[in-house]
Formats: C-alpha cells, sequence, structure tokens
C-alpha cells in the first residue's frame, strides 16, 4: 500500500510540477488512487 500511495503522489509530483495550489495536488492525487482503485475518503474530518 504504502509503494501505491508514495508512486501516486510522485506521479502528481512529475506531471503538474511545483508551485500549484494544495488544493490542486488534492484533486489531482485523488484522480490519480481513483485510476490506481485505491479506496480512500477525500477529505476526512478527524475531531481533535
Amino acid at each position: 500500500m504504502t509503494y501505491t500511495l508514495i508512486g501516486a503522489a510522485m506521479e502528481v509530483h512529475q506531471q503538474l510540477g511545483p508551485g500549484l495550489l494544495e488544493s490542486v495536488y488534492q484533486k489531482a492525487l485523488a484522480y490519480e488512487l481513483q485510476q490506481r482503485h485505491v479506496l480512500f475518503v477525500e477529505q476526512q474530518h478527524l475531531p481533535v
């Protein structure tokens, strides 16, 4: 799982490069994870 997640993040960074808003990377990573069939919850609320 770690290999898949890091690979997805590296792919997003390679394609988009630095300097964009966090929300852009978030959407791109969500798309990449969907393409890799990884189940996840985007922006899960965690009470502190």
